[in-house]
């Protein structure tokens, strides 16, 4: 069986594009996914440098609820998430429009963005979990692990 959009000798070029959406329907995905990518950067190198800088001074999990406990550390991590997932689901969008030529495509696209949205979340929690479990009398020391 042939898709719509295969050349036919029926089928002049208007017909084989009508029915697939219109020609900036994508624009909004694509600038999505660009400006993610440019925010993931910035983001996942200082995500890199944060993990690698605890590992390597040996940091418990109180040092690590102290580097969380810092309101900068907690939102960049919380940005880095944001920008990593939302780049995930909209790639992973991109190849089940592309790739699957199954009914249940839209099934598909709906887990993507559910099982995305839970990781989003989960992960998220975890880091206000962490960066809340510090207790905040005694400031000073705070600022000084965050610098």
């Amino acid at each position: 069986m042939a898709h719509k959009w295969e050349d036919t000798a029926f089928k002049g070029p208007m017909a084989r594009a009508k029915g697939l959406g219109s020609a900036h329907a994508g624009l909004h995905h694509w600038m999505g996914q660009k400006l993610t990518a440019i925010a993931n950067i910035p983001l996942v190198l200082w995500a890199v440098w944060s993990f690698a800088s605890l590992a390597a001074a040996g940091a418990e999990l109180a040092d690590v609820q102290a580097f969380f406990g810092a309101p900068a550390h907690a939102i960049l991590m919380v940005l880095a998430l944001a920008s990593i997932f939302y780049h995930m689901a909209l790639g992973l969008q991109v190849a089940i429009e592309d790739y699957s030529h199954s009914a249940f495509k839209p099934v598909f696209l709906m887990l993507v963005k559910l099982v995305t949205v839970a990781l989003f979340v989960t992960a998220s929690f975890s880091v206000l979990k962490m960066g809340f479990a510090v207790d905040v009398t005694d400031m000073s020391a705070l600022v000084q692990q965050s610098m």
